[in-house]
């Protein structure tokens, strides 16, 4: 093993066999790492998301009681409905398969962009609010190392993902259940130790919208807290990662959906809530310097019998660093959620095919490293400020939630005849009147505010999807003529297929699923070289992709496809009188599989040349070569090195 491969498996680990199914067992997430590993973004709002809200009351904090209230029923109305897009979707893809499958394409683009703009902001809203927990705790001359701190963490995120889903959860478990634990003995605690102030909250809240809408009239009172309410969206956001990724769960997945979606639910809805009513409990005011969570766990601290301030003041140092902690934790969640979106955009051509691949790992590499750099550019474009990240997020988190929503009304209604379809339809119903409200009034307060910044990412991400689109379907329909030509040759009898001579010219084909390319390589060696190859090997390296890989089902019906097509060819040349035989690998880089599998051909039939085609364009350029992996090329510089003949064929594709 080279210094380089030992180094790359020390950091990344020893590479997965993708076809091995104790491998996917190790590496499917159970429902407690799927709430760790997907859930800790919906927590982690509760950091600011709640603050939010209540600031937005004004000097009318007894309203806050209505907000607790809504915040928490907002929360389990939104995760019941994304249940039903894990029993429709069992194989992932959220809102964006939901939108694309029940809306149409271009809806789904839509959503997707919407996506891909949400987890980008999730790593760059958690690690500059994090980071701005941890620093607040340190003395202020350390400030101009806050943004050498942001990046340093999101590489080392990136690190970690490279390694594996499981593997960063693993590690980053302690942080969540630290969090986790105190603040739920924080709001238990605090609810409890006031309790005789809870039966006078509901009639202060009826008095205070009384006395304002007495003065301002109802509807500014209605105003009020809906656009109170639309400030804190940022704590809904998160509960759309578990759907997009159902594909990752242990079996059964639909199960597994559904028990995480329970946990992600009670411990927001409880947190987000208990944290609000902490607020009225402990008549929490705004101090300069501090959040509104530090104020109010501060009070509740300092209530404790502690025997000096300074045990209070250092168990309030650890609570605040464990909410910068989740904020880290949090931030994973768009290294998991960004490239499962990416490679479903991928898989329908808005993204170029290359983030469908997965590594040796097993993990989308190209996507973790875009939503890397992508978190680290917005975070340095908005000098990390966390109001105007805050707007971004929220809007293009209730612009997914409110389409995916719309496709569940749409599904319902078409399927009347289903069981309990009613009660489906009300619960998608509710849950799309109360995102779209949100996503009216983040776009209508906020517009200049950042709600526009949102708006035009959105609109050139989606701009980027459909030329990209366009030129893959193109080349489709250029890749269909082709094969089309050759569909119309006869084939002979194929009863006494000729045998193979091991000692003879022998030409080796590296074929994909096009039987154009195969074809149009195969006839032109019987043209160039007639009766001289007496051998026709066809050889067929899979990559196993992010797709392929989803379930069994999936990676059966690869093989089944991989093996039909290679049988195409065979049977062709042994209908000819040429002896044939065939070739097939899977593996996570094709190019590893293809240099695999030629070597052992070498070995076997020493006098064998190598053939394969490349799609070769009349305006090649950049975008082009992005576009297209240039396998044919890379292929041919590793065969040439190994001491091993290949010729490239053009295959021209005209307009």
């Amino acid at each position: 093993m080279s210094s380089f491969a030992g180094l790359r498996r020390r950091l990344f680990g020893a590479p997965l066999d993708p076809l091995d199914a104790k491998t996917r067992r190790n590496i499917a997430l159970v429902a407690f790492f799927a709430w760790v590993g997907l859930g800790a973004d919906g927590i982690s709002s509760s950091c600011y998301g709640p603050e939010e809200t209540f600031r937005a009351l004004g000097g009318n904090t007894d309203l806050g009681l209505y907000l607790a209230l809504a915040t928490a029923v907002t929360v389990f109305i939104i995760a019941l409905a994304y249940n039903q897009v894990i029993e429709l979707f069992p194989s992932g893809g959220g809102g964006y398969r939901v939108a694309t499958s029940l809306l149409g394409p271009y809806a789904g683009a839509v959503s997707g962009a919407a996506l891909i703009l949400d987890y980008v902001l999730t790593i760059a809203i958690s690690i500059a609010s994090g980071v701005d927990a941890l620093f607040s705790l340190l003395p202020p001359g350390l400030m101009d190392y806050k943004l050498a701190t942001e990046v340093i963490i999101i590489m080392v995120l990136i690190l970690l993902n490279l390694r594996g889903m499981k593997e960063v959860i693993t590690i980053l478990v302690p942080i969540f259940m630290g969090f986790v634990i105190t603040h739920a003995l924080l709001i238990v605690y605090g609810i409890l130790a006031h309790v005789e102030l809870l039966p006078g909250l509901i009639p202060e809240a009826v008095t205070a919208s009384s006395a304002l809408a007495g003065k301002m009239g109802w509807v500014h009172v209605a105003s009020l807290l809906l656009l109170a309410y639309s400030q804190g969206g940022g704590t809904y956001t998160g509960l759309e990662a578990v759907s997009n990724n159902v594909n990752v769960l242990s079996e059964p997945r639909v199960r597994t959906g559904k028990v995480t979606m329970l946990y992600m639910a009670a411990s927001l809805a409880f947190t987000a809530g208990g944290i609000i009513l902490l607020y009225l409990l402990w008549d929490a005011r705004p101090v300069e310097g501090k959040t509104l969570n530090a104020v109010a766990f501060g009070a509740i601290l300092d209530s404790l019998p502690w025997e000096s301030e300074w045990a209070a003041h250092g168990a309030l140092i650890v609570v605040l660093a464990l909410e910068a902690g989740l904020l880290f934790v949090a931030a994973n969640t768009g290294f998991l959620g960004g490239p499962a979106v990416l490679s479903n955009m991928a898989a329908d051509s808005w993204i170029p095919h290359q983030f469908r691949y997965l590594s040796t790992r097993l993990v989308r590499q190209n996507g973790i490293m875009v939503m890397g750099v992508a978190g680290l550019a917005i975070l340095l474009w908005t000098a990390g400020s966390v109001a105007l990240l805050v707007v971004i997020y929220s809007v293009s988190v209730f612009l997914t939630f409110a389409i995916s929503l719309f496709g569940l009304c749409v599904y319902w209604a078409r399927h009347r005849k289903e069981r309990k379809w009613l009660g489906r339809l009300a619960l998608s119903a509710s849950g799309f009147v109360v995102c779209s409200v949100i996503l009216v009034l983040l776009l209508a307060e906020k517009f200049l505010q950042g709600g526009w910044v949102a708006g035009l990412i959105i609109a050139v991400i989606i701009a980027g999807c459909v030329v990209i689109r366009n030129h893959y379907e193109w080349t489709r329909q250029q890749i269909r003529k082709i094969d089309q030509i050759f569909a119309e040759l006869p084939f002979g009898s194929i009863a006494t297929p000729s045998k193979i001579d091991t000692e003879a010219p022998t030409a080796a084909f590296l074929v994909g699923s096009s039987r154009g390319g195969g074809m149009h390589a195969l006839l032109w060696v019987q043209r160039m070289f007639p009766g001289h190859f007496r051998n026709f090997i066809f050889i067929n390296a899979r990559s196993v992709d992010a797709q392929s890989y989803g379930g069994r089902e999936q990676l059966a019906a690869m093989k089944t496809e991989a093996n039909a097509a290679l049988s195409y060819f065979v049977n062709f040349c042994n209908s000819k009188g040429w002896a044939a035989k065939s070739f097939l690998s899977f593996g996570t880089d094709s190019i590893d599989e293809a240099t695999r599998l030629a070597e052992r051909v070498q070995a076997d039939y020493p006098g064998a040349i190598f053939f394969t085609s490349k799609l070769i364009f009349e305006r090649e350029n950049l975008f082009i070569r992005l576009l297209h992996n240039q396998a044919p090329n890379v292929l041919q510089r590793r065969f040439h090195l190994r001491g091993m003949q290949m010729v490239i064929l053009p295959l021209k594709l005209t307009t």
